[in-house]
């Protein structure tokens, strides 16, 4: 096992996670339900599965579409949803 790779990759997720919409979230369920095992529970699960299916993609992908390219795709994707954010703001 590659630790530094791990420890990186811990400290990257965790601070792009601080103050996200998940965690905003996350903290909402927490507020207004009782059972807060439940809801680390289901938040916890649901970080997990999401980060095994872009560990599983990714491997996938990354034997097809060289590593450069991956991430240009993701930066102009990253782009691409704040514009839409911001241009689409939603009902609120």
């Amino acid at each position: 096992m590659d630790f530094k790779l791990m420890l990186t990759t811990f400290a990257m997720i965790f601070i792009a996670e601080l103050g996200d919409k998940t965690q905003l979230a996350t903290f909402a369920f927490s507020a207004n339900n009782s059972s807060r095992l439940s809801v680390f529970l289901g938040a916890a699960g649901a970080l997990v599965l999401t980060s095994l299916l872009a560990v599983v993609f990714g491997g996938v992908i990354s034997r097809f579409v060289p590593e450069n390219y991956m991430k240009m795709g993701a930066g102009v994707l990253f782009v691409i949803l704040g514009l839409w954010m911001l241009l689409f703001p939603g009902d609120n």
